[in-house]
């Protein structure tokens, strides 16, 4: 079992910045991070391979998130740049422990470890 616990999130004025993290009790291969605003099904943000750190992004967040890791503590970090409103939302930290599988990144069923979430509000 590996429990994650995020970061607060926070309220942000549209077109700012701010830094999620997720620490992980154990070592996870992969770790994400999913969205879901109200209404709406949790979607893929971002991924990130343990060792090389081969990363896969949402294209609704390429050039303004980045994700990164630390295999060492076993935590995981989003930096959200030019925040949008659309990006309101509970975002959640996501683990597995399998290989990493193209196919499966993006998708909920590919992870078998989540976070509490933690919301993020973009807002003026």
């Amino acid at each position: 079992q590996v429990q994650l616990v995020e970061s607060a999130g926070g309220l942000v004025q549209p077109g700012g910045s701010l830094r999620l993290s997720c620490q992980a009790s154990g070592r996870a291969n992969t770790m994400a991070w999913f969205r879901q605003s109200a209404g709406k099904e949790r979607e893929f943000v971002a991924a990130i391979r343990r060792g090389d750190r081969a990363k896969s992004y949402a294209d609704a967040v390429k050039g303004r998130f980045t994700i990164s890791r630390d295999d060492p503590k076993n935590q995981v970090h989003l930096q959200m740049d030019s925040l949008k409103p659309d990006d309101t939302a509970v975002y959640y930290c996501a683990a597995t422990t399998a290989n990493w599988i193209v196919s499966a990144i993006p998708r909920r069923e590919g992870y078998e470890f989540w976070g509490q979430g933690t919301q993020v509000t973009v807002s003026s």
